[in-house]
């Protein structure tokens, strides 16, 4: 299996999503790791740099044409793209993944584009607030009932959460990969939740 993390950015995507995932992925509390269990990759529509909110221009390293077959995990990054017609080729990326159990993190828009297309409709979820995921949804979301209104909500390998639990999706996606013992990665959430001056008092 490939130990590849796929993150889908489309344009005007939130940078800010995807940081503290992808930092604990590739580093350790010192450095870059020399052996890392997974390996972070950017999937966007085109070989194109893709633009974030913020204006970083980000080089993806495969379109949706030449993205692997294998791969250890998908990671929607939020952002306004998720609304434009552009994201619908995402779909069939989605699809193929719950078929193959393949874990899938959803975050804040990401997460409204999943109801869109019906696939909270089988897991326990979150996002944005229930009338966003209804007003996404439409027809196509008809799992309410399936909606915990929390930060992350991990279900059968689909993680969802809204646009400010930005450091909870890291949490719960790092325990859901066992990307480090359970300790370790509570240890990375509490320091960066509380702040170095609150756990390490003069």
């Amino acid at each position: 299996m490939s130990n590849e993390i796929l993150y889908i950015l489309l344009p005007d995507y939130a940078a800010h999503e995807a940081v503290y995932l992808s930092q604990a992925i590739a580093s350790d509390d010192f450095a870059l790791k020399e052996n890392p269990k997974y390996v972070n990759k950017v999937v966007a529509p085109s070989m194109e740099p893709v633009k974030s909110i913020g204006g970083f221009r980000t080089l993806p390293d495969y379109s949706f044409d030449t993205m692997p077959d294998d791969y250890a995990a998908l990671v929607l990054i939020g952002g306004f793209g998720w609304s434009k017609p552009e994201a619908d080729k995402v779909a069939p990326i989605v699809r193929n993944a719950i078929e193959r159990g393949k874990p899938i993190g959803a975050i804040c828009n990401a997460a409204s584009w999943m109801a869109k297309h019906g696939f909270l409709n089988a897991v326990k979820h979150t996002g944005n607030g229930l009338d966003q995921l209804k007003l996404w949804g439409g027809e196509n979301y008809t799992n309410p009932d399936g909606y915990t209104h929390a930060q992350t909500v991990s279900d059968n390998n689909i993680l969802t959460a809204n646009g400010s639990a930005t450091l909870e999706f890291a949490k719960a996606l790092l325990l859901l990969l066992e990307n480090d013992t359970p300790e370790r990665i509570e240890m990375y959430y509490q320091f960066n939740k509380q702040g170095f001056c609150s756990l390490f008092p003069s």
